[in-house]
C-alpha cells in the first residue's frame, strides 16, 4: 500500500484546508523529501532535469515553502501584507492607513507591496510573501491569476479581498458592488436631464465594470451612444486632460464626464479652464474615490465617496476576528456601500 501524505490524512481527519508539505510534494513527484528540499534550497545538489521537475510539480499543486521552517508550529509572524495598485494613487491611502492603524493597534504590522494593477505582478509578490508566512493578506480586487489562486488555497492563511465583492471570493471580502456604481450614476443623472454622457478611464479592469455598468443602464433609457476614452495607466492630471481633449474633438461634445477616479477628474476640471467651457454650464464632472482635495476643487468636485476608511476598518476587523477565532470570523462577505456626492462641479 503506498505511503499516505500528512496532506492526505489532514483530508481523511476533516481538515481540507492543511498547508501542502514537502512530503505531499514529494509523494506526487515521486521523490524523497530530501530531494524536494535540496530542489528548493539547494539547487546545485541534484541533477537539473529532478529539479525541472520538482519545481513543474510544486508549481502544478500551488506548494508554497515555509521559510520559517524549524520554528515552532504555534509561532505568529504578526505581519499583515497589503497588496494594492499602486502607493502613488491617494485613492487608496485613506483605505489603507484604516487597515494599517487597526492592525498596529492590535499588536501587527503591516508590509506594503504594490501591484500595478497586474494580477501577474501580483503573483510573483505573493510567491515571495507567502514563503515568510504572513498571518493574513490583504489583496486588492477579485482579478487574480490561477497560480495565485492555487497558492493562497494551500496556503491556509486568512485573505481579505477590498474594494470589490463577487461570488468567487478566496476567502473574506469587504467592498462594493462597481456595477451599482454605474447604475447610480446613470439613473441620477438622467433623472438630472443629462443626455450626452461619457467616461474617461485609466485601463482599470474595476473602473471598466463601473464604465460598462453605466453604459447598459443607459440603454435602458434608451440612450445608446456614450462615448468612453481609455487611457493608458496611470491616473494623472495629465491623462485627465487628454480625455477631454479627445472628447472636445467628437462631433457631438458631451455634457457630463464620469471619470474613473478624481485624479482625472482634476485633469478634466484643468483643462476645462484652459478652454474656456464653464464647468457645470458647459460640461459637468463627476469623479471616483472622494479623495481629500476633492471639496476644495475649484469648481467643488461631485463623487462617489466609497467609504474608504470604513471599509479600511472592516477589513482589519475581519482579519483579527479569524486570527481569534471569534464568532464573526465566519462572516465572509462585508459590503461598505457607496454614495454619491454632489458638489459644484456638477
Amino acid at each position: 500500500m503506498a505511503k499516505k501524505s500528512k496532506r492526505e490524512i489532514a483530508f481523511a481527519d476533516g481538515n481540507s484546508e492543511a498547508p501542502l508539505t514537502v512530503a505531499d510534494v514529494a509523494v506526487k513527484a515521486g521523490v524523497s523529501p530530501i530531494t524536494v528540499s535540496r530542489a528548493l534550497n539547494r539547487p546545485e545538489l541534484v541533477s537539473d532535469k529532478t529539479r525541472q521537475h520538482v519545481l513543474d510539480v510544486v508549481r502544478e499543486m500551488g506548494y508554497v515553502p515555509n521559510l520559517l521552517a524549524g520554528s515552532l508550529a504555534s509561532s505568529k509572524s504578526r505581519l499583515v501584507a497589503i497588496l494594492l495598485p499602486t502607493i502613488a494613487n491617494s485613492i487608496f491611502s485613506s483605505a489603507v492607513q484604516a487597515i494599517m492603524d487597526r492592525l498596529t493597534e492590535a499588536g501587527y504590522q503591516s508590509l506594503l507591496g504594490p501591484t500595478g494593477y497586474s494580477p501577474e505582478k501580483e503573483e510573483i509578490l505573493l510567491e515571495a510573501i507567502l514563503g515568510r508566512r504572513p498571518d493574513g493578506i490583504v489583496l486588492t480586487g477579485t482579478l487574480h491569476t490561477e497560480a495565485s489562486r492555487n497558492r493562497l488555497a494551500s496556503a491556509g492563511i486568512p485573505v481579505v479581498e477590498a474594494w470589490d465583492l463577487s461570488e468567487t471570493a478566496l476567502d473574506m471580502q469587504v467592498g462594493f458592488s462597481h456595477e451599482a456604481v454605474g447604475v447610480l450614476v446613470a439613473d441620477h443623472f438622467f433623472a438630472k436631464g443629462y443626455r450626452r454622457f461619457s467616461v474617461i478611464s485609466v485601463d482599470d479592469p474595476r473602473a471598466i465594470r463601473r464604465c460598462n455598468s453605466l453604459i447598459e443602464r443607459l440603454k435602458q433609457h434608451d440612450l445608446h451612444d456614450v462615448p468612453v476614452e481609455i487611457l493608458p495607466l496611470p491616473s494623472t492630471w495629465e491623462v485627465g486632460r487628454e480625455g477631454l481633449r479627445r472628447l472636445q474633438q467628437r462631433e457631438t461634445p458631451p455634457n457630463l464626464i464620469f471619470c474613473s477616479s478624481d485624479t482625472l477628474a482634476f485633469g478634466v476640471l484643468a483643462e476645462a479652464a484652459s478652454q474656456g467651457l464653464r464647468v457645470p454650464h458647459d460640461i459637468a464632472v463627476l469623479g471616483f474615490g472622494d479623495i481629500i482635495n476633492a471639496k476644495f476643487a475649484n469648481p467643488a468636485l461631485s463623487t462617489i465617496s466609497v467609504n474608504s476608511a470604513k471599509m479600511g476598518r472592516e477589513v482589519a476587523e475581519a482579519l483579527l476576528n479569524r486570527f481569534s477565532d471569534s464568532p464573526d470570523a465566519s462572516v465572509s462577505q462585508t459590503d461598505t456601500g457607496f454614495e454619491l456626492i454632489e458638489r459644484a462641479s456638477t
